[in-house]
């Protein structure tokens, strides 16, 4: 049955039959399926009040409302199930062991910390990796993600355990939820003083989801208030029975401050992976897993973490990590030296991609050069197709809330770029879960490891979003680019603040930004010595006037002396007084700061909030 003609060409019609399509894409793909010229679909999309070219990327909602016009149904394929089928047109299957029981062998468990923010996550993996990792990191937290190896003795046999070092907030949610899928135990931290808080249930229900076994570590058991026992009843509620009450999950009392009880909490994990999980893998054939983390690395190019879950990974093989590929130049492992095999359960930093990886993208070994290059390059076309479905209008963070009120804008479009792949990734899924009411969507057009570049302002620019720069700056030109085409970049080292600002920007709550304002100068001509108020600085007003309570710095020669003093006191002759003007000589007391001599200047300022523009 034919539909009717659209200029003159006459369109197939569907008899309600489904149509698979992946995400972003084109006319030209739809009339492919249905053997209809894009051209005419394009007349047909005009119809409809949409410009939409033949081989532009379209978003679901735009396949949805053509394919009903023409009594067809669109199923947009996921992401996983089309890497299935791509990897299977390459005869190549991702996620089974080769052969039979006989060529499975042992392997050690994997293990992913979880729990509150502060009970304590980073300090225990400190603990068990005997070196201090938090001193210097912004925000005191994990900010990159990485992986260990470390050994321990159950019943006099050497056994090991790797560890995947997530970031450690539990606003990261797809990240700890990525985290326990690849993982075989969870160990949930609980702090003994604390009892269980609300992200501790968050991260209990991720590891249920993920349905890995749990191992509970009650930490501080040496701070004030501690209390494991309350820990084990609140625990009780949420279906984890300690063994000493006839269930069936271990509880390890320990202090990660002290390093107490971690050789215990250890065997637990050894003791839950024997009872409850049958961990074994093939060694024999080509190396598959996942990738943990991703960096640039000024010396070595693009390196990625990768935790090998079946085979053996060597240097020298062909691998494609996501949309990167290339062959293994040199591999490291968690003590950066150099080794020449990894086996399951074991990760490795692995040098010679050509581009970074994303934090959770699988990995696998493959006999060729030119195969490897095709599986990445469609991988590389379907993510760009999907970011290009997506794109939409511009807008500022401080123009947010005065569009959203005209109704002018729906979507916020974001670009994040970081210095590691597993930070951006947990931006990422921390924005996207920002609860901000149905008036507005955020979307991430685009996300990538490195510096801020033309390129992505260029993206910014035709789609007006807003770039977030992670403990990266723009490069080149990007910068002036950006000031020019007024695109808002801003920057971060802290993640939390990012999602607190977008997120208040989005429920029109930016907090208001101050700017210093010069209000005096006052020059010392003399100091006086007081016995009660301490020195008192007679001064004339070069400029503008000085006001009581309100914040000054000491100048010497030019240099500052000292910052956030304080105007206390301020006196002509005998009288108190608020302020003196330009020209006039009175005397000024900073309080507690006695420092001062003469030829000294004082400069007072006061913070007054920015109009946005």
């Amino acid at each position: 049955m034919q539909a009717p003609s659209v200029g003159g060409v006459m369109l197939p019609r569907g008899n309600g039959e489904t149509v698979r399509l992946s995400r972003g894409a084109s006319l030209t793909d739809f009339a492919e399926k249905i053997n209809a010229n894009p051209a005419s679909l394009v007349a047909v999309m005009m119809n409809l009040g949409e410009m939409v070219t033949a081989t532009q990327s379209v978003s679901d909602e735009t396949l949805q409302l053509l394919a009903g016009e023409m009594n067809y149904q669109v199923q947009i394929v996921s992401p996983e199930e089309e890497d299935r089928e791509l990897l299977e047109s390459f005869d190549i299957e991702f996620g089974e062991d080769e052969g039979g029981e006989e060529y499975l062998v042992a392997r050690p468990p994997v293990v992913t910390v979880m729990g509150h923010v502060d009970h304590g996550k980073t300090r225990l993996l400190d603990a068990i990796r005997k070196t201090n990792v938090v001193a210097g990191e912004a925000g005191g937290i994990t900010q990159h993600i990485g992986a260990y190896q470390v050994g321990t003795e159950v019943n006099g046999e050497e056994r090991k355990i790797t560890f995947i070092d997530t970031p450690g907030h539990e606003a990261f949610t797809a990240m700890r939820a990525r985290g326990a899928k690849s993982t075989d135990i969870a160990i949930l931290v609980v702090a003994a003083n604390d009892g269980v808080m609300p992200q501790t249930i968050e991260a209990l229900n991720h590891a249920k989801a993920a349905g890995v076994p749990i191992v509970v570590a009650v930490n501080k058991i040496d701070v004030e208030g501690a209390d494991p026992v309350k820990v084990r009843g609140q625990l009780t509620e949420f279906g984890l029975v300690a063994e000493e009450y006839g269930g069936d999950t271990m509880f390890v009392d320990i202090s990660a401050k002290q390093g107490l009880h971690i050789d215990s909490l250890l065997e637990a994990v050894v003791l839950t992976a024997d009872a409850s999980l049958d961990l074994r893998a093939n060694p024999e054939q080509d190396a598959q897993g996942i990738a943990i983390e991703a960096h640039l690395d000024r010396g070595r190019g693009a390196v990625a973490t990768v935790l090998v879950q079946r085979g053996t990974l060597r240097v020298g093989d062909t691998m494609v990590a996501g949309d990167a590929y290339g062959r293994v130049r040199a591999m490291l492992d968690d003590k950066g030296e150099n080794v020449e095999e990894a086996g399951p359960s074991t990760p490795v930093l692995v040098l010679g991609l050509t581009n970074v990886p994303g934090a959770g993208d699988n990995f696998l070994v493959v006999d060729e050069d030119r195969t490897a290059r095709q599986i990445a390059e469609k991988r590389a076309a379907r993510e760009r197709n999907a970011a290009f479905a997506k794109r939409t209008r511009r807008v500022s963070l401080e123009d947010l809330d005065k569009v959203l009120k005209a109704g002018l804008v729906q979507d916020l479009n974001i670009i994040i770029k970081g210095d590691a792949s597993g930070a951006v990734e947990a931006l990422e899924s921390s924005l996207l879960q920002l609860d901000v009411g149905e008036e507005v969507d955020i979307r991430i057009l685009h996300r990538g490891v490195g510096a801020v570049t033309e390129s992505d302002i260029d993206l910014a620019m035709g789609s007006d979003a807003i770039v977030i720069g992670y403990n990266v700056r723009a490069a080149g030109r990007a910068a002036q680019m950006a000031e020019r085409e007024g695109v808002d970049v801003r920057y971060y080292s802290v993640i939390y603040q990012a999602i607190e600002e977008i997120e208040a920007a989005l429920k029109g709550m930016l907090k208001p930004e101050y700017e210093e304002v010069e209000l005096g100068t006052a020059e010392i001509r003399e100091v006086f010595r007081s016995s009660k108020l301490g020195n008192i600085a007679g001064v004339l007003i070069r400029s503008g006037e000085v006001k009581r309570n309100t914040k000054a710095r000491l100048l010497r020669d030019g240099k500052v002396i000292a910052e956030s003093l304080n105007i206390e006191g301020l006196r002509r002759f005998k009288d108190d007084v608020t302020e003196i003007r330009e020209g006039f000589e009175g005397g000024i007391n900073l309080g507690n700061f006695n420092d001062i001599k003469i030829d000294d200047v004082i400069a007072t300022y006061e913070m007054r909030e920015k109009p946005r523009g």
